[in-house]
């Protein structure tokens, strides 16, 4: 059980704060059913998360774990799906959002980085796709390594380059 004020990454939401731990304050609620109460990192609102959930839930990566994560970057090598059918496409990185790994966001960001550079016309979609990869990858980062968001991407670059 996560503790309140713990940061935990929530699904596929990224980096969440455990705000209390209760009921559900509506109406016909169980009372006796617990609720993680989490507020996102990036955006607003409250997710409701059950305690007793089979959602995917886990504490952030430790400093130590970040660091080690940005030192292997070069070595993650880019998803890059060669299938051009939209659904396919979709289905592509969907896979790889399931799998919760940072690796994974990483050979997103990788992949669909070279993808962009490579086409003339820009895709909203890919734009959307590589710039949710990020948030939930600079969110986790941001909060493991006590930095601003906005300062990851410098951070990154610092120790190994422009990937």
């Amino acid at each position: 059980m996560f503790e309140i004020g713990e940061k935990i990454i929530y699904g596929e939401n990224g980096v969440c704060t455990v705000e209390k731990i209760d009921a559900l304050p509506m109406a016909g609620s169980p009372a006796d059913k617990l609720y993680y109460h989490l507020s996102p990192y990036i955006g607003t609102g409250v997710f409701f998360a059950p305690v007793e959930s089979n959602v995917f839930m886990r504490p952030v990566m430790s400093r130590e774990e970040a660091e080690a994560l940005i030192d292997a970057m070069p070595d993650i090598e880019p998803a890059i799906c060669n299938d051009n059918r939209f659904n396919h496409v979709d289905a592509f990185y969907k896979e790889l959002f399931r799998q919760h790994s940072c690796e994974a966001l990483v050979a997103i960001v990788k992949g669909l980085r070279q993808r962009m550079s490579q086409r003339k016309t820009k895709s909203s979609r890919a734009e959307a796709t590589l710039k949710r990869a990020k948030d939930i990858l600079h969110g986790e980062l941001a909060v493991a390594l006590g930095l601003d968001m906005q300062d990851v991407e410098d951070y990154i670059i610092s120790r190994v380059g422009k990937q």
